[in-house]
C-alpha cells in the first residue's frame, strides 16, 4: 500500500499543509466579504478598488525588507506572530462592523495592516518550505499547498464569505480572526530549521541588495518576476473593481458574485492535478509561454461576454493557466535560489507580483471611473500580448531547470 502524499512529504509538511488550509479558509471568507463591506459603503469604483490597494501597497513598501527579515529570523517563529497579530486586526474590524464604526478610513487600515502582516508571512513560509521537504518533491508539495488553497480559498471559502455577510456583516471577519489563531497554534509544532546565511552582514540594505543582484543576474528568475509582475498590474487593474463588474454587467446578486468567485477554483483545482502531466507532457518552457497568452485572452474575452456562464467559463480556463503557472515557477525557483536567499528572492517576486496588482488595482479603479467597467480589461488584454512577445524567448530557458 502506498503512504499518503503527505507523509511522503514529511510531518512537518503536514502541519504547514494543514495550518495553510485553516487560514486560506479565513483568508477566502474575507477575499469575498471584504469587496462585499466596501460596496455597501460607497458605489465609487474608484474608492471600491482603493480597499484593494490598501492591502497590496505594504508589498511595495515593505517587500524587501520583509524579505531580508525572513532570511535573518527564525522563519518559523514569525509566521506565528504574525499570524497572531493579524488575528487582532481582524477581531477588532469585525468589533467595529458590529459597533456600525466601519468607515471607509477604518476597513482600510484594516486592510492595510493585515497586507503588512501579509507581506512577512507569507515570504517567511515560501522559503521554509524547501527546508522542510526533500529537492525531488518540491513540486508536489507546491502542487498540493496550490490544491489546497484553490479548494479552501477559491472554492469553497468565497460562497461561505458572502453567505455570512448576507447573515452578519460583522461575522465573516470573525471566523477569519480565529482561523489566523488556529494557523499560529499549528505552525508552532513545526521543528525548528536551522538558519542557512547567505550574504548577509553589512545591514539590511547590504543584505536587500544581495538578493536584488543575485535574481538580476539570473535571466530566467528575472524574466519570470518581470513578466508575471505586468501581468499583475493588468490583472489588478481588470479585477479591482469585479464586484462591480459582477452587478453592472453580468447582473448577479451578492450570491451570485461569489459563487462566480468560486470558478478560479474549480479551474485552480485543475491546474493543480493537472500540472505534473502537463510538464511532463509539453515542458515548463510550452506552458510558461501558453500561460501568457491565456492572460490576454482572459482579458479580452471578459471584456466581450455579458452572460454569468460565458465568463464563468473563462475564469475555469484562466484558474487553470494560474495552478500551472504558479507550480511551475515556484518550483523553478526553489530550485535555483541558495536556501539563505530564498526569502529575499522570495521578496522580490512578490514585490512585482503583488506590488503590481496594487498599481493596477489603483489605476483600474480611476479608468473603470473615467471610462467603462470593461475599459480596464481590454487594456489589459493588448499590454498581456506584448509581455507575452518579449518573454517568449528568454522562457527557453526553462528547459534547463
Amino acid at each position: 500500500m502506498r503512504a499518503p502524499t503527505s507523509a511522503r512529504l514529511g510531518a512537518d509538511f503536514s502541519k504547514l499543509w494543514t495550518a495553510s488550509a485553516v487560514s486560506n479558509l479565513g483568508d477566502g471568507i474575507t477575499l469575498a466579504a471584504g469587496p462585499l463591506l466596501v460596496a455597501s459603503l460607497t458605489s465609487d469604483p474608484a474608492l471600491v478598488a482603493g480597499a484593494v490597494f490598501a492591502q497590496q501597497l505594504p508589498w511595495l513598501l515593505f517587500a524587501l525588507v520583509s524579505g531580508a527579515y525572513a532570511d535573518r529570523l527564525d522563519r518559523r517563529r514569525l509566521i506565528v506572530a504574525v499570524n497572531l497579530l493579524r488575528a487582532l486586526v481582524l477581531a477588532a474590524l469585525a468589533g467595529a462592523v458590529a459597533a456600525g464604526m466601519a468607515a471607509l478610513p477604518v476597513v482600510y487600515l484594516a486592510f492595510f495592516l493585515l497586507g503588512v502582516g501579509e507581506t512577512l508571512a507569507d515570504t517567511a513560509a515560501a522559503a521554509l518550505l524547501p527546508a522542510v521537504v526533500p529537492q525531488d518533491r518540491l513540486a508536489a508539495a507546491n502542487a498540493r499547498l496550490m490544491a489546497t488553497f484553490t479548494v479552501v480559498n477559491q472554492f469553497l471559502a468565497k460562497p461561505v464569505g458572502a453567505g455570512l455577510f448576507a447573515v452578519a456583516a460583522a461575522l465573516p471577519f470573525g471566523v477569519d480572526a480565529v482561523s489566523f489563531a488556529v494557523a499560529a497554534a499549528i505552525v508552532a509544532t513545526v521543528r525548528p530549521v536551522p538558519a542557512q546565511p547567505y550574504g548577509n552582514g553589512g545591514g539590511l540594505r547590504a543584505e536587500i541588495a544581495a538578493g536584488l543582484r543575485w535574481l538580476w543576474r539570473h535571466r530566467l528568475m528575472r524574466t519570470l518576476t518581470v513578466s508575471m509582475g505586468l501581468a499583475n498590474v493588468m490583472f489588478g487593474a481588470a479585477f479591482s473593481v469585479f464586484v462591480l463588474y459582477a452587478r453592472e454587467r453580468l447582473g448577479l446578486s451578492e450570491v451570485g458574485y461569489g459563487l462566480l468567485l468560486t470558478t478560479f477554483g474549480v479551474g485552480g483545482l485543475a491546474g493543480t492535478g493537472l500540472a505534473a502531466w502537463l510538464q511532463a507532457r509539453f515542458g515548463a518552457t510550452a506552458l510558461l509561454r501558453a500561460g501568457l497568452l491565456v492572460e490576454a485572452g482572459t482579458h479580452a474575452a471578459l471584456a466581450a461576454v455579458t452572460a454569468p456562464w460565458a465568463a464563468a467559463a473563462v475564469l475555469v480556463v484562466f484558474g487553470i493557466h494560474a495552478m500551472v503557472w504558479g507550480v511551475i515557477a515556484a518550483t523553478l525557483r526553489q530550485r535555483a535560489v541558495p536556501a539563505g536567499l530564498l526569502g529575499r528572492v522570495g521578496s522580490v517576486n512578490a514585490l512585482f507580483d503583488v506590488g503590481g496588482a496594487a498599481l493596477g488595482a489603483l489605476v483600474g479603479g480611476l479608468i473603470a471611473h473615467t471610462l467603462t467597467i470593461t475599459a480596464p480589461y481590454w487594456i489589459a488584454a493588448a499590454v498581456m500580448a506584448a509581455i507575452a512577445a518579449t518573454a517568449w524567448r528568454p522562457l527557453a530557458e526553462a528547459r534547463s531547470l
